[in-house]
């Protein structure tokens, strides 16, 4: 079997992609980012709720003295 060789089309260059593709897809997927790291934040928030901090109780034992100064 002989064997053929497949050559470029000379002088007739293709584009892989336009250049409005490169820019929706790159739109798109700044979108797909932003979306998901939205998702992460609004799900821990859920599942952490913020702790209220209790008002610290001062007792005998814990009373400020006042410094005395020699």
């Amino acid at each position: 079997m002989p064997v053929t060789r497949v050559r470029p089309q000379q002088g007739k260059e293709e584009a892989l992609m336009s250049l409005t593709m490169t820019v929706a897809m790159l739109i798109i997927g700044w979108l797909a980012v932003a979306a998901a790291m939205l998702w992460g934040v609004l799900r821990v928030s859920r599942r952490h709720p913020p702790v209220e901090s209790k008002p610290a109780v001062k007792t005998d034992k814990t009373a400020v003295q006042p410094a005395t100064a020699h």
